[in-house]
């Protein structure tokens, strides 16, 4: 009992110095908008390898396959991406932070080769795998939606401050490393922040503390963390939302919402005046499709990033699984005939070529 309230205790501490002493300011809006000026639209998709299950598969040396992505990256690069968004494992840095560093450099010449910039991500709130571990992974479960996703770092780790020295080591190392490479757009310190499950007490003590060990290092590429859903909806976490509005560079936020509620949520957010990413959206059974919430995005300039790219180990062209009562999945008994994320089968056919054709014209691809 007295080590849980200790580590409540240096959480609060450590959430209150760094909410109130980070060693740098965040951009000016100014400094923001003249980033965004020279990068054009932004627009990409958030990518996993086909032939990974979870961050862990797509990073440890034993399953990495700059193969693969060299292939995919070229899928992406054939309707005009020009960003992809990624997240990491703290396991398999820790593991190995060299090996690791090693890997990821690779993956950034596999995307400078495809006109690719890549935008990492270090902590998510979202996953279904209870307990994570280095080595083979379980395999994909046919008809579950997304089923062996990891939580970075973690329940424990996240409400146990005395963990955190491990994360700081790794955010520093990276960032160091990185910190003026040209190939990083962006760095996405914590994936929904807002989504409080499984025990997470809060996500700002150590998104707080990730934001200043990052600001530290401050790297010439901005930081952001995402909103999750429309301030007001249904599991949205105001606290969360105010400190990622108050401290993030460029904003960035999910909609997985048709083209009228993203267009009213994009207009919710533009007099921040800061550069806008949607670095989540495209459900397609959900209403959020290419066709409808490009055109919203392209008309705002707002980044527009869509979860998925080659279907896969993920399984992600199926929907979102309802569960029982135990909170497990239930498993689709068939084959999506519209597909919820993704746009390319592994060998590179699409979903839709009505729609591939209508992407490369908002792209501008040949």
């Amino acid at each position: 009992m007295i080590k849980k309230t200790l580590s409540i205790l240096i959480g609060a501490i450590l959430a209150f110095t760094t909410l109130f002493a980070a060693p740098k300011p965040r951009w000016s809006a100014e400094k923001a908008n003249k980033w965004a000026a020279d990068k054009g639209w932004i627009v990409g998709c958030d990518y996993v390898t086909s032939n990974a299950i979870n961050q862990i598969e797509m990073w440890q040396a034993e399953t990495f396959s700059p193969e693969i992505i060299d292939r995919e990256l070229g899928y992406a690069e054939s309707i005009g991406f020009n960003t992809v968004r990624v997240f990491f494992s703290h396991l398999v840095y820790l593991d190995d932070p060299k090996g690791f560093k090693q890997r990821f450099s690779q993956f950034l010449d596999i995307c400078e080769k495809h006109h690719i910039r890549a935008l990492p991500t270090f902590w998510t709130n979202g996953g279904k795998c209870k307990e994570p571990k280095l080595g083979p992974q379980p395999p994909s479960r046919k008809g579950v939606h997304n089923s062996e996703w990891c939580m970075v770092p973690g329940t424990e780790w996240v409400n146990d401050p005395t963990t955190w020295p491990k994360l700081e080591k790794m955010v520093k190392d990276i960032l160091r490393t990185y910190r003026n490479d040209k190939r990083i757009l962006m760095w996405c310190l914590y994936n929904e922040p807002e989504n409080l499950r499984r025990g997470v007490k809060s996500s700002i003590p150590l998104m707080s503390a990730t934001f200043h060990w990052a600001r530290e290092i401050n790297p010439s590429q901005p930081l952001t963390a995402p909103i999750w859903r429309p301030v007001g909806e249904k599991g949205t976490s105001l606290p969360e939302v105010s400190f990622v509005l108050e401290n993030s560079d460029v904003i960035s936020f999910h909609a997985y919402k048709t083209p009228e509620v993203t267009e009213r949520y994009i207009q919710t957010l533009l007099p921040y005046g800061r550069p806008l990413v949607c670095t989540e959206y495209m459900a397609r059974t959900l209403g959020s499709t290419f066709e409808g919430c490009m055109p919203v995005f392209k008309k705002y300039n707002v980044g527009a990033i869509n979860f998925g790219l080659v279907t896969g180990k993920l399984n992600c062209h199926y929907h979102w699984n309802k569960t029982d009562k135990n909170g497990f999945s239930i498993p689709w008994d068939k084959e999506p005939d519209v597909w919820f994320h993704d746009i390319f089968r592994e060998d590179g056919t699409p979903f839709s070529e009505k729609e591939i054709e209508f992407i490369k014209s908002m792209t501008g691809a040949k």
